[in-house]
């Protein structure tokens, strides 16, 4: 077995997040283009605990450049603090596994990463 192993799953980890500034519990955040939630408030340090994997609930804005709505299966991206499925400004995020009015912002599960 190799020895270089450090995290045998790596699904959650305390790293400084890129995205936002100084993330609080269940913020949806980035680690440069890595998407997770934060299970933690960011520490004195600069460091937060993030989940990498799995289903949250979040908040979805029904949005691409314009407004869209979001249907149970699409790509979603993180821009700017907001969760969308704008992919030209946006970091790929996850995938919707609920549906978003076009124009509205609704809380619906999130599959976190590809």
């Amino acid at each position: 077995m190799a020895t270089n192993i450090v995290f045998e799953d790596g699904d959650q980890l305390r790293v400084v997040c890129t995205a936002p500034t100084t993330p609080a519990s269940g913020d949806p955040v980035l680690v440069g283009q890595l998407p997770g939630v934060a299970l933690t408030d960011e520490d004195d340090d600069g460091y937060t605990t993030v989940k990498f994997n799995g289903v949250a609930e979040l908040a979805v804005k029904g949005e691409t450049t314009t407004n869209a709505a979001v249907a149970a299966g699409d790509i979603l991206y993180y821009d700017a603090g907001v969760i969308n499925k704008d992919s030209t400004n946006g970091v790929r995020f996850g995938y919707a596994l609920g549906a978003v009015s076009s124009g509205a912002t609704t809380k619906i599960r999130v599959k976190i990463g590809y």
